[in-house]
């Protein structure tokens, strides 16, 4: 009796564990299913897309008409940026593709930069022609080794899910036709000469990391703790580690990581070597109940940046999300916002304490400008604006564009109904540079 029960009982046991491990089966292949069908659609959305751009670039050179290039070139710009994107959704982190990557955000930035000026008084240069017809040959070549790819695919019913493996394991040297071609696109376009894109199209990427705008001395690490503490507030028995970025380079930054022993707090900061400025902290604690306005937080965020040896500092933003503060700055002379030094700071509401801080890209743009001159007056830019705007302030702003270069503007912050908008109309040519959506309830104005 007791033996029917055992083995009763211990069937139902190995059934349910057989069970539960098919499903288990079911679920993953499910998972790896789903995961192979995105990489495939990419990567055939990917050589579509090349394919579409070469046309589309082939039909631009035939063009003879302003009216045609203009969205042509706009074309050209929106197929590279969806190539662009396919390429992110394919397993390719472990495999160097950067030189394509870097050709398709080239072939968009000097579309775009072409496509939205006025081509009836600037017409397309013979130097731009030239480029055009390169990028027609190299977006031809490209397409011929990623068809080549496709059909070795589709003729051996290849998986993405092998590659992805393949490199995870450090295998992608032995025989795979998928990871053997992308290597030849990357080594096709690693021959191509880019020099024609000129500065201005430099990727985003390529931009210089380092602090050299930066004014002072060199510090040491002694230094640099000694100065992230008083950043931070730090005081008593605390544990500390250093590391230093970029050894032996003028332009570099030092890690710095306390934690408290006591209550276990932890807090982080990069600082210059240069001149010993933070680039950016965190200090790690819960935060009580609000205690302090919103206002007052800010006043302590803009004392703290004037102690902090940042001038000139102008609020724009702020939010609340529960009990912490965050007010955006940017620089302001002579009236005139400058976007690109952007500075943001976290109060935390409880006791007012400044418990984050990033001035990263500040520190990488700022410098000294001499300021322009408007060639347009600020009621021909007002002109240029939805007359359905009701307007509530106006001034002068240098705004960083889709190009990652410093335009000259009027803004424009105004309300149609109940929402707010932030408008940038381009102070030499009356071009609508940006048109900004805001919270309303988060904006200071």
């Amino acid at each position: 009796m007791l033996r029917g029960i055992f083995i009763a009982g211990l069937s139902i046991v190995i059934a349910g564990t057989a069970y539960w491990g098919y499903q288990e089966h079911r679920e993953k292949n499910a998972i790896l299913l789903n995961a192979e069908n995105n990489y495939q659609r990419a990567f055939h959305d990917l050589s579509y897309q090349i394919s579409a751009l070469h046309d589309k670039i082939g039909a631009t050179l035939a063009m003879n008409s302003r009216q045609s290039q203009s969205p042509a070139l706009t074309e050209v710009w929106r197929i590279s940026s969806q190539a662009h994107s396919d390429v992110g959704q394919l397993p390719l982190t472990l495999l160097p593709f950067n030189k394509t990557e870097d050709f398709l955000s080239n072939i968009g930035n000097f579309s775009y930069r072409t496509a939205v000026r006025n081509l009836d008084k600037e017409p397309l240069t013979d130097k731009e022609y030239k480029t055009l017809n390169v990028l027609y040959k190299q977006s031809g070549d490209i397409k011929n080794e990623l068809q080549n790819v496709q059909h070795m695919v589709l003729k051996n019913n290849l998986r993405w899910m092998d590659v992805e493996m393949a490199l995870a394991s450090g295998k992608e040297t032995s025989d795979n036709t998928i990871i053997d071609g992308f290597k030849t696109v990357e080594k096709t376009v690693s021959s191509y000469d880019q020099s024609f894109f000129g500065p201005t199209n430099m990727n985003i990427k390529q931009k210089d990391e380092n602090f050299k705008n930066v004014k002072g001395k060199r510090i040491s690490s002694k230094s640099a703790v000694r100065i992230a503490k008083k950043y931070m507030n730090i005081d008593g028995n605390v544990l500390e580690k250093v590391t230093e970025n970029g050894k032996g380079s003028d332009y570099g930054f030092y890690s710095i990581s306390f934690r408290d022993t006591k209550t276990n707090h932890e807090a982080n900061m990069d600082i210059t070597k240069k001149g010993g400025y933070p680039i950016w902290f965190i200090h790690s604690r819960s935060v009580a109940s609000q205690k302090i306005s919103l206002n007052d937080a800010n006043t302590k965020a803009a004392v703290f940046l004037q102690n902090a040896g940042f001038k000139n500092m102008d609020l724009y933003e702020s939010a609340q999300y529960d009990s912490i503060g965050v007010f955006d700055f940017v620089t302001k002379v002579d009236n005139i916002r400058i976007y690109p030094e952007a500075i943001k700071v976290k109060v935390a509401l409880d006791n007012g304490e400044i418990i984050g801080f990033s001035a990263e890209e500040y520190m990488k743009i700022h410098h000294f400008r001499k300021l322009p001159v408007p060639a347009i007056t600020k009621d021909q830019a007002k002109a240029k604006i939805n007359p359905h705007l009701k307007i509530m302030e106006e001034r002068e702003a240098i705004f960083l564009n889709n190009l990652n270069q410093e335009v000259f503007c009027y803004e424009f912050l105004g309300t149609i109904g109940e929402d707010t908008y932030r408008i940038f109309i381009n102070a030499k040519n009356g071009m609508e540079e940006d048109v900004q959506k805001l919270k309303n309830t988060e904006t200071v104005l």
